[in-house]
C-alpha cells in the first residue's frame, strides 16, 4: 500500500493530489476528498493517518486556486470545479467514486453528482455549502466592493508573521489554540498569496451576495434520491448553520444526518477518529448508486409531468 503526494498537468495547469492505494486492487472505485474554500488537502491529513483501515483507494485534490494547485484567472464556478474533479478521476483510472465534500467541496460534490451521475456512488456532505441561503456575515463581506484591498491589508506575509509570533508567545504562557481554530487560521492564512486571494474572491462572488448564498442545490436534490447520502454537521457551526443539514435530511428521508454537538465548521478535524468511523460505517452499509443517464432522464421526466404549457 502506498501514500503519494504529486501534481498532475491538466489542461496545461498543475493540480496537486494526495493518493492512497491499498495493497489489494479495488478496481475503478475510490473515495474522493474535496476541501472547502481557502482550504487544501492538508485538511484531510488525519483521515490519511487511518487510511489502511478503509481498504479503498483514496484521492484528495487541491482544487484550482487552492493549496499546491495553480491559481489561474479562470472560471471558479461549481460546474467548472466539478469538471476538474471528473477530469482528475478520468486520468487516474477512477470511474466510480464516493465523493466527500467539506463546505465549498460539498457544493462541488453535489454539482458533480448532477453533471456526472454515472460516476457518483455516494455523497458525503460535511458542513456543506449550497443547501440554504444563510451564511456568516464574514463570508458575505467578501462580496463587498473593496474586499480585495481589505484582505490584502489584513492577510499578508507581515501580518502572518505577527500572528505566528503571538501564537508562540501564547504557547509559552501555557495557552493553545483549539484544533478547529488552527484549521480556520490555516485557511485564512492561505489568502496571503495574491493568486489564491483572487480565487477566493472569485468563488465568493460567484456563490454569494450580501443576502447570502445564491447557489442552491435544493431544487435538484430529488435527482440524488437514489444516491446514498451522509450529512455531517457541527452543531455550533458559525459559517453554515446546522439547520441546512436538518432541512436536507427532511427533503431526503433516506439520507443520514449526524450532528456533532461539540464541533463547529470542521467536524472532520474536530473529531477525525469519529468522522472516519462514520464514513467507514456508511461505506460498509450502503450500496453504490451506479446511476445511468436513463435514470436521470426518468427522474427529470417525472418532475416535468404535465407542466408543459404552450409558448
Amino acid at each position: 500500500m502506498t501514500l503519494e503526494t504529486y501534481t498532475l498537468s491538466l489542461h496545461g495547469r498543475r493540480v496537486r493530489l494526495r493518493e492512497h492505494r491499498p495493497a489489494a486492487d479495488t478496481g475503478d472505485e475510490a473515495v474522493v476528498l474535496l476541501h472547502g474554500i481557502a482550504g487544501s488537502i492538508e485538511t484531510w491529513t488525519p483521515f490519511f493517518g487511518r487510511r489502511e483501515e478503509i481498504g479503498r483507494r483514496v484521492l484528495a485534490l487541491d482544487l484550482p486556486g487552492h493549496g499546491g494547485s495553480d491559481a489561474p484567472r479562470a472560471d471558479y464556478g461549481l460546474g467548472a470545479m466539478a469538471s476538474i474533479v471528473r477530469d482528475v478521476l478520468a486520468v487516474s483510472g477512477v470511474r466510480h467514486a464516493t465523493v466527500v465534500g467539506h463546505s465549498l467541496g460539498g457544493g462541488i460534490a453535489m454539482q458533480f453528482s448532477y453533471q456526472f451521475p454515472e460516476m457518483c456512488d455516494r455523497l458525503v456532505l460535511v458542513s456543506s455549502g449550497g443547501l440554504g441561503t444563510e451564511v456568516s456575515l464574514v463570508l458575505r463581506a467578501a462580496t463587498l466592493p473593496g474586499a480585495a484591498a481589505f484582505l490584502a491589508l489584513a492577510v499578508n506575509p507581515a501580518t502572518l508573521a505577527l500572528a505566528r509570533q503571538a501564537a508562540r508567545l501564547g504557547r509559552r504562557l501555557g495557552g493553545s489554540l483549539k484544533t478547529e481554530t488552527r484549521e480556520l487560521a490555516r485557511h485564512f492564512g492561505s489568502l496571503a498569496d495574491p493568486a489564491r486571494r483572487r480565487a477566493f474572491l472569485s468563488i465568493a462572488g460567484s456563490l454569494m451576495d450580501l443576502r447570502g448564498q445564491r447557489a442552491s442545490a435544493a431544487e435538484k436534490l430529488y435527482l440524488a434520491e437514489s444516491v446514498p447520502m451522509l450529512l455531517v454537521w457541527g452543531a455550533r457551526d458559525p459559517l453554515l448553520p446546522v439547520a441546512h443539514g436538518r432541512r436536507t435530511a427532511e427533503l431526503l428521508p433516506d439520507s443520514r444526518l449526524v450532528v456533532r454537538e461539540n464541533a463547529k465548521h470542521f467536524p472532520h478535524v474536530a473529531d477525525p477518529d469519529g468522522f472516519f468511523l462514520l464514513l467507514n460505517e456508511f461505506l460498509a452499509e450502503t450500496a453504490p448508486a451506479r446511476l445511468t443517464l436513463d435514470h436521470v432522464a426518468a427522474r427529470l421526466a417525472a418532475s416535468i409531468g404535465d407542466s408543459k404549457t404552450p409558448a
